[in-house]
């Protein structure tokens, strides 16, 4: 399929930088080496070359869930893409699953929910905040168009919600534990809960809450860490730099409400 006006384009150059384009008929993309006319990309298709003004080959691709989360406006820090991968493997989140999601941030984790569950699942996301749904909201229609299957919910999940029942749970909430009365009551039996919590002694306090609570089983936490490596004939080692630590997921399971 050729690029049309409107649609997203992920613009490389030979070292790697990459800028994220929104295409429109007559605009020009400014950098350090030149030029780069929309005209040039709209109608190509994906994967091909264009040189910029100051003679920069350039290659274009539709970007990717990854690339476009890491550049798209943020009115929160988003969740980075290493620890949603974690986060939809370890908690199965299937075609047809229904998600209740809370914090709903700057959407990336919502969009990575939704094409996962597919148009038969269906997301439930609670925000309190009034700026960050209207910017998430903008962000996954501007990357997923138009979904039928999300509704945001204004509000706390620390206090009681609408009765629903979903098969799985996420949270990006600065104190889970709070929400885990209202959690049990949602999730099904067998259902699981993912919290994503920047810091360690969040999650202890977590894990305690769980612990405590008789219905909460397989509890366990992990984080995620990559290093990329530099490739270059005999020149072969570790990046000198690596995404690191970006928070900690804790994963729990629930059994057949007494």
């Amino acid at each position: 399929m050729n690029f049309e006006p409107g649609d997203k384009a992920m613009l490389t150059d030979r070292k790697g930088r990459r800028y994220l384009l929104t295409l429109r008929t007559g605009a020009l993309f400014h950098f350090h080496r030149g030029i780069v006319p929309h005209d040039l990309i709209i109608g190509q298709p994906d994967g091909s070359l264009v040189t910029s003004t100051g003679s920069e080959v350039m290659t274009v691709f539709r970007p990717t869930y990854a690339d476009y989360v890491l550049k798209m406006p943020r009115g929160a820090q988003v969740i980075y893409p290493k620890d949603v991968a974690i986060m939809l493997m370890q908690a199965d989140v299937y075609p047809g699953a229904r998600v209740l999601e809370a914090g709903l941030g700057s959407g990336a984790t919502t969009m990575a929910l939704l094409r996962a569950v597919g148009p038969e699942g269906e997301v439930i996301a609670y925000e309190q905040r009034e700026d960050f749904a209207s910017r998430a909201l903008t962000n996954i229609e501007e990357f997923l168009g138009k979904v039928e299957n999300l509704q945001v919910r204004m509000g706390s999940i620390y206090e009681p919600i609408e009765p629903t029942e979903v098969d799985r749970v996420s949270l990006d909430l600065p104190e889970p534990w709070r929400a885990l009365p209202q959690v049990a009551e949602s999730l099904r039996p067998g259902g699981i809960m993912v919290c994503f919590l920047p810091t360690i002694l969040q999650v202890q306090r977590l894990t305690e809450e769980l612990q405590a609570d008789t219905r909460w089983t397989s509890v366990w936490s992990q984080e995620t860490l990559t290093r990329t490596w530099h490739i270059d004939g005999q020149s072969v080692r570790p990046d000198h730099r690596m995404v690191a630590h970006t928070g900690f997921l804790t994963f729990a399971r629930i059994t057949v409400k007494e």
